[in-house]
């Protein structure tokens, strides 16, 4: 590029990542375009010209696909442009999000958006990767203020021990399909921590983890000098952000919250936690107009902060937690299967007052769902979707499509339970499960866990084993004193340090997910985290077994029966005809539901009942048979020629005894022999393409 105006470059698992400064996009506070192989990716930085009067931080990271960027053009046949964003898209958002939010200043009130586009896709380096370096660099050179940089590497261990940094997208597609991955990850950190964790494991054991996760961290500390060379030689000065600070505000509101916090916070149920604390915060501020203060966001902040340092002052001195539960307590169990008769599969899994019910549907293949993105084309087999209404947090808000959250809790579940799908070939059925959260207080990504496994064993789906989820918690002081918690629950999660959620089997892990609030967290510590997250783990598994050890014998009777049977590839067009004449008369007349047919031959047929896809079944065997020379058959006279008669021998074919092959002798007249209508046995003489020959004669006293 001409406009080109400074440009780093660095190699990382052996490839070149460029971060190019230049004229484009100049009106935003600062961009970069980042290239990797032949991925690129316009990653902007804008801020809001003054502070807006609420109670958060206002930063939007947005992930933008154009299809251009992998020379497609897809869509709907009417809008063929990019609509709402993909769930993959939502997510590369979210994974960026959670690597850079933990180093703003919570007191930031100026709107700040930081806008990813990827420009060109090679089909095999990751945009995520290089978009989060990208943003990284750009917001580490732009004037708003931030304790980076961060950086993040994709990984894959596999089955043999070998540990891959970056893997290209047709390898990591390969290793997938032949089970050569033991976990595969996304690790993103600064300089001395690791702050963000996706992974995805086959039962992927927790030291191996860490241990990987301590190579990726060299790796990430590479990247990161590499931004810091850039900062420093095209870094902006930052602006001053945060709140003033108003000493005698600050007491005031100390004095006032000092004998009313502790009994605000410490209570069981949490909607009385709630309104506690909605309560305590009106009071102080009625207490403050009363004193004359102003009342700012600034005050939301302090009394956030007063909360938080109560929690904090309490699990890292006392051990107290909020419900007083001990440190490693997970809160109280209760589970439940076969809620609805006509349901596939469902189950009820309640922790406390997080409560997840969840609906298993199953369907024929051709249910499955179509994923067009940029990235790629395919089909998913396996869904959970996650639901998060307003009532389970006791809210009013509207209902509709899925929002972030919904997108993302839903995929880690889908990640957790996934490892455990059989196959198709073991399990011939779309699989769809729906998590309902009824109520929420804490981690109902892994409640929804919980109550997934339970469903599929409810609806017969044979998965290998059952998988359980917990959610781990941090508090942490300046002094590097810490604590961690088991299954975190409102204060804890929304003033802790860390959310890391871990899900697997009694053998190893299937999921994490880690997110965290302050800069980042050791290896050390995730160690210790891990291995308190799996005696949770196998406690819960323990504890659901005693409602479903294993999957059910039979599927439930609402729910499809599904044969299946192989074809030759080159007679899929006789099975389905000109126009689908032939397919669409064998579902009419057998009342099947379906017939699906893939390219290799293999077809699924569908119905309410076993009696109905076996004759399908039977009906596709005699089209699709294949006569040999010698074999015996029987059949039905159809049609007499004066040189023959036609025989039927099912599926819409026919052979001929020609007349001298109907007896030893001279045969004056066919019907002196057979006639219309009789049932004979013949031997097939001849087969010749589609003509098949047939004789009475050959059989002779058989």
């Amino acid at each position: 590029m001409n406009l080109i105006k400074k440009q780093f470059e660095i190699e990382v698992a052996g490839r070149k990542l460029t971060l190019e400064f230049s004229e484009l996009a100049k009106q935003a506070s600062s961009a970069v375009v980042a290239t990797y192989g032949d991925t690129s990716v316009l990653v902007t930085v804008t801020i809001g010209k003054e502070d807006k009067n609420i109670d958060y931080m206002p930063l939007v990271v947005d992930y933008e696909e154009r299809f251009y960027a992998a020379g497609k053009i897809i869509g709907s046949r009417f809008v063929r442009r990019e609509g709402r964003p993909s769930e993959e898209a939502v997510l590369s958002g979210r994974l960026i999000d959670r690597s850079l939010r933990p180093l703003f200043d919570s007191q930031i009130r100026r709107e700040i958006q930081i806008v990813n586009t990827v420009l060109s896709f090679d089909e095999e380096n990751d945009p995520d990767f290089v978009a989060l370096v990208a943003a990284s660099t750009v917001l580490g050179i732009s004037e708003i203020p931030w304790a980076g940089p961060v950086a993040g590497i994709g990984l894959v261990k596999t089955q043999k021990g070998e540990l891959i940094f970056n893997p290209q997208i047709s390898r990591l597609k390969e290793m997938r399909a032949t089970g050569e991955i033991s976990f595969e990850s996304f690790v993103a950190g600064e300089a001395d921590n690791i702050n963000m964790i996706e992974l995805a494991g086959q039962e992927a054991n927790e030291d191996d983890v860490v241990a990987a996760f301590e190579l990726a961290h060299q790796e990430i500390k590479k990247i990161i000098e590499f931004q810091n060379k850039i900062i420093k030689e095209l870094g902006k000065q930052k602006l001053e952000l945060k709140f003033s600070n108003n000493e005698n505000l600050k007491k005031e509101i100390k004095d006032f919250l000092k004998d009313k916090l502790e009994a605000a916070i410490y209570v069981d149920a949490k909607t009385e936690r709630v309104n506690n604390l909605d309560n305590l915060l009106k009071e102080l501020k009625n207490h403050l107009i009363e004193k004359e203060f102003e009342i700012k966001g600034e005050v939301d902040h302090i009394f956030e902060e007063e909360v938080d340092d109560l929690v904090h002052l309490n699990v890292l001195k006392f051990d107290r937690r909020p419900d007083d539960r001990k440190l490693d307590e997970v809160r109280p169990l209760y589970t439940e299967i076969s809620l609805f008769k006509r349901l596939h599969g469902s189950a009820l899994f309640m922790r406390g007052d997080t409560q997840a019910l969840a609906i298993v549907t199953l369907a024929p293949p051709g249910a499955e769902q179509l994923v067009e993105t940029m990235e790629a084309s395919s089909k998913r087999r396996f869904m959970l979707h996650y639901n998060f209404p307003p009532y389970c947090t006791g809210e009013i808000g509207r209902l509709g499509m899925p929002g972030r959250r919904e997108i993302g809790h839903g995929n880690l579940a889908e990640k957790a339970v996934r490892q455990v799908i059989p196959t198709q070939d073991e399990f011939p059925y779309t699989i769809r499960v729906v998590s309902e959260i009824l109520s929420s207080n804490g981690s109902s990504s892994m409640a929804t866990t919980c109550a997934a496994s339970m469903a599929l064993m409810d609806a017969g789906v044979p998965i290998k084993k059952p998988v359980a989820g917990i959610a781990m918690g941090l508090i942490t002081d300046d002094k590097g004193n810490y604590k961690i918690l088991t299954d975190i629950q409102g204060p804890e999660d929304h003033y802790g340090d860390m959310d890391c959620k871990v899900a697997g089997t009694a053998n190893g892990i299937t999921a994490i997910q880690m997110d965290v609030k302050i800069n980042g967290v050791t290896p050390k510590i995730l160690r210790e985290v891990f291995k308190q997250a799996k005696k949770a783990r196998c406690g819960i598994l323990d504890f659901i077994k005693k409602t479903i050890a294993e999957p059910k014998e039979k599927i439930s009777s609402y729910a499809p029966a599904i044969l299946t049977m192989e074809i030759n590839p080159e007679q899929i067009g006789e099975v389905i005809g000109s126009g689908g004449k032939v397919i669409n008369a064998i579902i009419k007349d057998t009342g099947v539901i379906s017939i699906d047919i893939e390219k290799t031959g293999k077809i699924f047929v569908a119905a309410d009942s076993l009696e109905k896809a076996n004759s399908a079944i039977e009906f596709i065997k005699s089209l699709t048979k294949e006569f040999k020379v010698g074999e015996i058959i029987e059949g039905n006279i159809i049609k007499i020629l004066d040189f023959g008669a036609i025989v039927d021998l099912g599926g819409g074919q026919d052979g001929m005894i020609h007349v001298s092959e109907l007896k030893n002798g001279f045969v004056n007249k066919v019907e002196d022999v057979v006639k219309l209508g009789d049932f004979v046995r013949a031997k097939i003489i001849k087969v010749d393409n589609d003509k098949i020959g047939l004789s009475i004669k050959a059989l002779g006293d058989k």
